[in-house]
């Protein structure tokens, strides 16, 4: 297994808390992270039904087993036990002696807020990354990333993708959908995530959604809820502030692996998915769950949202940093147009001060700069972010 990215703010949060929680998508690599970066240390998964059971029948003779600090991996299987583990590093401190994996649910959510507030670092680690995937093979076809989608195993093993997408949902639908919810209807669950699939990168109506999937709106809403909160989707927010004009205040809704988005919509090869009507928005998907991955990955908390009005102007992507804004159009045409630069101009004229020149991200070959504005080819180009997020100096006005 490669070495992860986030690997770095792994070991500076371990030299500063007494526990660091990982957290992320099931399949994401949280234990081989976990097991890689600290080998020393002893390892238990409270997966193990005896492990659990003794965990939780004594949890501070189970805890006192490890002196020195254990890894102590799918902790949302007994959240409880983590209320005993604020007493251990309140008494005995330490920096770095728990290192925590789970997969991210309300409950495990809650009792890492309360009980180990202010002892752990909290780090989310998502599937690969475009720079942590050319350390396998150069990346050159966006379309055949996107049907493979992100997951390590895919790529760490040379999975084919297809069965392990049909897998990874029976597995979660099976266990975590209905660990969090009085499931009753599984197709109607699984016929709200290929919607869903279908509307990536939209302003979702869950009105309308729910109509077609055919439950209530508080129904999906909690399912929604679900499915981010374990980490299969995540919203984008729009950005309305300081503008007078009258703008979309629903969020976009992305999935954390395309390759999911994909599986749902039964696109299964290259060509199909350059060739669906949805390869721009499954595309757009790829490039924003990225910027996510990345900015995690440095420790950074994302900031992240789209710009939208009520006249149809757009920015795909805002990344604020500080108070900059650095907004990114995204598009999958290998061909570079002028019209591309529409959205950004727009929003700058809107914004007024505190705007960066901003990027253009597209499939083709040559990178250029168009009136301040960079054009790049993101799978060709792994530090394009990093390299914007400093140098960037916001449009004065």
């Amino acid at each position: 297994m490669i070495e992860r990215d986030i690997t770095a703010e792994l070991q500076r949060s371990a030299a500063e808390y007494p526990a660091v929680t990982i957290l992320g998508p099931r399949q994401s690599g949280k234990t081989t992270l976990a097991r890689k970066t600290f080998p020393d240390k002893p390892w238990v998964s409270l997966e193990d039904p005896d492990v659990r059971m003794a965990a939780e029948a004594d949890p501070r003779g189970f805890l006192g087993q490890f002196p020195d600090g254990v890894i102590l991996d799918e902790v949302q299987r007994l959240p409880e036990l983590l209320s005993y583990l604020q007493g251990v590093i309140d008494r005995e401190g330490g920096k770095g002696r728990f290192i925590l994996t789970g997969s991210h649910q309300p409950r495990l959510h809650e009792v890492v807020s309360q009980s180990l507030a202010g002892r752990t670092a909290v780090l989310t680690l998502w599937p690969f990354s475009l720079a942590e995937l050319r350390r396998y093979a150069p990346l050159t076809d966006p379309f055949e990333l996107i049907v493979r989608g992100c997951y390590p195993r895919v790529h760490e093993e040379k999975l084919d993708s297809r069965r392990f997408y049909n897998s990874y949902l029976q597995t979660y639908v099976e266990r975590d959908v209905r660990a969090l919810i009085q499931l009753r209807d599984l197709s109607a669950f699984q016929k709200f995530l290929v919607l869903l699939a279908g509307r990536i990168g939209q302003v979702v109506n869950l009105a309308s959604l729910a109509n077609d999937v055919g439950v209530s709106a508080p129904a999906l809403r909690q399912w929604l809820s679900v499915l981010k909160a374990s980490y299969l989707v995540f919203e984008l927010p729009p950005w309305f502030e300081n503008i007078g004009k009258r703008l979309i205040k629903s969020p976009k809704l992305y999935f954390a692996d395309a390759g999911l988005a994909a599986f749902l919509l039964g696109i299964h090869t290259a060509e199909q998915a350059s060739r669906d009507p949805l390869r721009g928005n499954l595309y757009e998907n790829l490039i924003v769950a990225d910027v996510q991955k990345q900015l995690c990955n440095a420790g950074t908390r994302p900031e992240l949202y789209f710009y939208r009005d009520t006249h149809g102007n757009e920015v795909d992507l805002l990344v604020r940093h500080g108070r900059a804004l650095l907004p990114v159009e995204i598009k999958s045409s290998r061909t570079f147009s002028l019209d591309f630069l529409k959205g950004i101009s727009r929003f700058k004229a809107a914004a007024g001060h505190g705007v960066a020149d901003g990027f253009v991200l597209f499939n083709g070959e040559n990178a250029h700069a168009v009136h301040g504005v960079q054009v790049v080819n993101p799978l060709q180009n792994d530090a394009w972010l990093t390299a914007a997020i400093q140098a960037s100096t916001p449009t004065a006005k």
